[in-house]
């Protein structure tokens, strides 16, 4: 438990009094990676690192850090850039640099090859591990299904802003990585 407990600590630092909303959904998508640790096995710290830290790259105290810090406004790839300085695992970093659909909004912006170059894609189980925690969570932390919780941040973004146009082009996939740990889940449990 060493990975999640720091794990909680370093986000709490980075998130819970600049960014309190944000802060809360960190826990509410903590909370819910924890209830996959019977699918994912020893693997099961590690997604919970990671939902801790999956959000870190929006703290403003990132900024703040380092000059060989690259902010690049995008918050996976800064986030992930911000845990290597950190010497953390690399499996860690490449779950916070992927998840949630990421490719696509790093597409958007122009950042594809960056992303790629810099972190190696995690298995494609931990990616829809982290989605599902992430996407059934909503910004306050409450549980939510995956449909609410699109429609939540397409409201929030205007059709006009590269994050609803994102979440748009990738709303099939994240829903698609949400079904299947429903999947796993409902298979675990009967």
């Amino acid at each position: 438990m060493g990975h999640v407990h720091w794990a909680r600590e370093l986000a709490r630092e980075l998130l819970e009094q600049p960014l309190p909303r944000r802060w809360a959904h960190t826990q509410g998508v903590a909370e819910q990676a924890r209830t996959l640790s019977g699918i994912l096995g020893d693997e099961a710290e590690l997604l919970e690192a990671a939902a801790w830290l999956h959000d870190i790259g929006y703290s403003p105290i990132l900024r703040e850090y380092s000059a060989d810090l690259r902010i690049t406004g995008f918050h996976p790839l800064d986030g992930a850039r911000y845990l290597r300085l950190l010497n953390v695992d690399e499996d860690l970093c490449s779950i916070v640099a992927y998840h949630s659909g990421a490719t696509v909004e790093a597409y958007e912006r122009g950042l594809l090859e960056e992303l790629d170059d810099t972190f190696d894609q995690p298995p494609r189980h931990l990616l829809d591990a982290i989605t599902y925690a992430d996407m059934t969570t909503g910004p306050d932390g409450n549980q939510l299904p995956v449909e609410r919780r699109l429609s939540e941040i397409l409201e929030r973004y205007g059709p006009e802003d590269l994050v609803h146009r994102s979440i748009s082009r990738s709303a099939p996939l994240l829903t698609a990585s949400v079904r299947s740990i429903e999947r796993l889940l409902g298979f675990v449990q009967n």
